[in-house]
């Protein structure tokens, strides 16, 4: 038996297991797939535990996909890009290669018919999620994002980075609480944890009345899979808002870790399936 596990804190939620296990049956893959929760002070036991007992892989979920990469020994360029971890392939050496399959999760849950280039973005939020949004939106061909934050202060570092990696698109930053009108932007991503079952799940990341400034042409994407339509979501729809929720950038970002852990492409279909049953 294979074994593999999520990290992070909390993991009420998850569907990871759920879904990776009818990944692995869909590629023929006798493996287990365990919820461990670790809260950031333990991160270094939790290491050490996962390298001592066998485990060949792990994902990484809130809060500790940027922490992670301190302990890794090799990290791709998605992860290096986006500075936040969500997959490791542990060697049999027990030396770790870090990797961000978020950023192809996301661009692949975008539908063919939407064409980003030379659009203006906003992302909600500044954690692991917002970082793996702004590469795949790079990657797109948007001219200019903006980030909403609660600190503005704490995220001038960030920003310049970003400016630094991708010098042809414009990024600017303003304070979350300040959203009034969204009229401007093709794509507005919630990547907060702000609507997710267990935390915040009567709540939004944006006021009804700046819901009603989004273009008719817009999409709204909330990267949150669990609720599958958040609050947010569901009264975007009421006003006519394209919407895209985290569900298939959850299955997508999962189709890619197995396939670093096994050279095997899972079934994505079954994978949904698994996880629809099970929200």
């Amino acid at each position: 038996m294979r074994k593999f596990a999520l990290i992070g804190y909390p993991l009420g939620h998850s569907l990871s297991n759920v879904i990776h296990k009818a990944g692995f049956e869909s590629i023929g893959i006798e493996g287990s797939y365990e919820i461990l929760e670790t809260p950031p002070d333990t991160l270094v036991e939790r290491i050490k535990f996962l390298k001592a007992n066998g485990y060949e892989g792990f994902n990484v979920t809130i809060p500790l996909k940027l922490p992670i990469s301190l302990f890794v020994n090799e990290v791709d360029p998605y992860a290096d890009f986006a500075r936040a971890v969500n997959t490791v392939l542990i060697m049999p050496d027990k030396t770790m290669k870090a990797y961000n399959t978020d950023v192809l999760g996301f661009r692949r849950a975008i539908p063919s018919d939407i064409n980003l280039k030379g659009a203006k973005a906003a992302i909600l939020g500044t954690g692991g999620a917002a970082h793996a949004a702004v590469v795949a939106l790079a990657e797109c061909g948007v001219r200019a994002i903006s980030m909403f934050t609660r600190s503005i202060p704490n995220s001038i570092e960030l920003i310049t980075y970003f400016r630094r990696k991708f010098p042809n698109i414009i990024f600017e930053i303003y304070q979350i609480e300040n959203i009034r009108d969204l009229s401007e932007y093709s794509i507005i991503v919630n990547a907060t944890p702000i609507g997710m079952l267990g935390r915040s799940a009567d709540m939004m990341p944006l006021e009804i009345s700046a819901l009603k400034t989004i273009s008719q042409n817009a999409v709204l994407y909330d990267v949150i899979y669990n609720p599958a339509k958040t609050l947010m979501l569901k009264e975007a729809e009421k006003l006519g808002i394209r919407t895209i929720n985290g569900l298939d950038m959850f299955i997508w970002q999962a189709v890619c870790a197995e396939e670093i852990w096994f050279n095997k492409t899972p079934d994505f279909n079954k994978m949904k399936i698994a996880a629809l049953e099970n929200l």
